[in-house]
């Protein structure tokens, strides 16, 4: 993973100082909170119903051990004791004290971690795959086209105050682990005759108003990719709507003037941008890629496993995937306990999975965008040593892809702009589906939960989205079906009134019902959805 230079450090630690000193002088009362507003929102620092919410930034998803340990560490003496994992592969501290936080910033720097661009209207996290590295089914990893995204657009003059905050997602497989084509920029690495560059997709993305991004270029080498999506923000940035919030993403703009003529415009634009010599010479790219190389994977492994123990086998099956490397796996940790909050880990926790990163996995972790943590590189001799630790910490739930594996946001416990809670109705949901038979009969189920409009959630793509809502103050939740944030990508269609909390739980396993009576062999919920529509869901929900 990538180590941070000299300058790294220094714009890292000159930042601590600069927001240490804008804090003090709040708090000492010489700027208003109108003043200050802008200024911890760029440090990732939002005042939410209860406290500060303070959002690390974790670059494409990737981290060690000693990041890992400091996200505990933090957890225990500035929050309550746990981190909750997001949507964009980061973390939120939910209870921070406003004096505290230059001090949290100062502890993540010491570590070669920040919070810059996790808010704002500018270019945030670069998301990626979570198995970048791992996947035998990628072209190359995305990783160091993530880390050169992230070092052009970190402080970049021309996109600090875009007309609305931009998301940028890297991906290198025909498999979309990372719902790409539902960012502003999705970028699919590619290789054709043997060069390699990337599809570009703009324009996608969920919240009030759902798209899926339309491919506006084939194909850019790699040589020019920094170039193109230059071009790309630049259009946006001229023309994006600044009058109005809710017009005012890149999404919006691709849909008014049309694919093909933002497309038109991108071309136009990136030849005068060429000019300028943005993109990286290849030592720098070869520099920053060095720090990507896979790790010293041993030969001559073995790929058995004895799965004589029955519960480690069913988490083997539900939770381990297949790596490029033979007599290795990819273990995916879940945060979806029974009855938990998604994406929540306690300081503990967070402690265990970087100690078994640091022993078992080459000191290194993942954060996915479903709120869950992987361990890229394990050898299959030690996958049961490990379920045995993580069956300790409650973190051996054997559960990815099952509906109890549900993404959801903080909702209306914690954020000022949900309308409705997310935490227990997910609670209650996982609880309905306790029964792992009962989850593994039903298959691979996305369920996704938003509290608001904005779709932290994702309801949008859940083969199940739930989005809760406001009725005259009193809180409701829509059920949508059908979509997928994956290489199938499609937005979820609502299927009628709303419910209430309970309502809303007995909705779900309805529509989970009518897909058992009508699928056919070897069909997902997607699948069955797909095929019969919404009509029979429709009549059993609502006769």
């Amino acid at each position: 993973m990538y180590k941070y230079d000299n300058y790294d450090q220094a714009i890292v630690d000159a930042r601590v100082e600069e927001f240490r000193d804008q804090v003090n002088r709040r708090l000492a009362g010489q700027i208003t909170e109108d003043q200050f507003k802008p200024l911890r929102l760029m440090n990732g620092l939002y005042l939410q119903l209860h406290a500060y919410m303070l959002r690390v930034a974790v670059p494409y998803g990737t981290l060690d051990s000693r990041q890992m340990r400091m996200l505990a560490h933090i957890a225990r003496k500035y929050d309550r004791d746990y981190g909750h994992f997001t949507t964009r592969q980061n973390l939120q501290y939910n209870w921070i004290k406003l004096e505290d936080a230059p001090d949290i910033l100062a502890d993540l720097a010491s570590v070669e971690m920040h919070a810059i661009q996790t808010s704002g209207n500018c270019i945030r996290n670069i998301s990626s795959d979570q198995f970048a590295g791992a996947a035998a089914d990628e072209v190359t990893d995305p990783r160091p086209w993530a880390e050169m995204l992230r070092q052009w657009s970190t402080f970049h003059p021309e996109f600090s105050y875009l007309p609305r905050k931009f998301k940028i997602a890297v991906i290198a497989s025909e498999e979309d682990r990372a719902a790409m084509r539902l960012h502003d920029i999705g970028i699919q690495l590619v290789e054709r005759d043997g060069q390699l560059g990337g599809r570009i997709f703009v324009g996608g993305g969920m919240g009030r108003t759902p798209m899926i991004a339309p491919e506006i270029r084939d194909f850019v080498a790699a040589g020019d990719l920094l170039s193109y999506i230059e071009a790309c923000l630049r259009v946006y940035n001229r023309y994006g709507r600044r009058d109005n919030i809710y017009k005012a993403r890149i999404k919006i703009l691709v849909h008014e003037i049309g694919a093909d003529e933002y497309r038109r415009q991108v071309e136009a634009e990136f030849l005068e941008v060429k000019k300028l010599g943005i993109d990286p010479p290849q030592a720098e790219f070869d520099r920053i890629e060095a720090f990507f190389a896979p790790p010293a994977f041993e030969a001559g492994l073995s790929d058995e496993i004895d799965r004589s123990d029955p519960d480690f086998a069913v988490w083997l099956d539900q939770n381990v995937l297949a790596h490029k490397a033979p007599g290795y796996a990819i273990v995916n940790i879940s945060l979806k306990p029974q009855g938990g909050i998604p994406g929540d880990a306690s300081s503990a926790q967070i402690d265990l999975m970087a100690d078994l990163a640091e022993r078992y996995s080459f000191d290194e972790l993942r954060v996915t965008h479903a709120q869950n943590i992987v361990l890229p590189h394990v050898k299959k001799a030690d996958l049961h040593a490990i379920w045995q630790r993580l069956t300790e910490s409650g973190l051996a739930e054997p559960n990815l892809d099952l509906i109890s594996d549900i993404i959801a946001c903080p909702g209306l416990d914690y954020c000022s702009l949900a309308n409705a809670r997310s935490i227990p109705v997910a609670q209650k949901i996982a609880t309905r589906f306790a029964d792992l038979g009962r989850q593994r009969d039903l298959g691979e189920l996305k369920l996704k939960i938003s509290g608001c409009i904005n779709a932290c959630g994702h309801h949008h793509a859940g083969h199940i989205g739930i989005l809760g809502v406001d009725r005259k103050g009193t809180e409701n939740y829509q059920l949508s079906l059908g979509g997928s944030g994956a290489e199938d990508v499609s937005l979820a269609k609502i299927t009628g009134p709303g419910f209430d909390e309970d309502g809303i739980v007995d909705a779900v396993e309805t529509a989970t019902n009518v897909y058992l009576a009508h699928r056919a062999e070897g069909e997902r919920f997607l699948d069955t959805y797909r095929r019969i529509g919404m009509e029979p869901f429709k009549e059993a929900l609502y006769g």
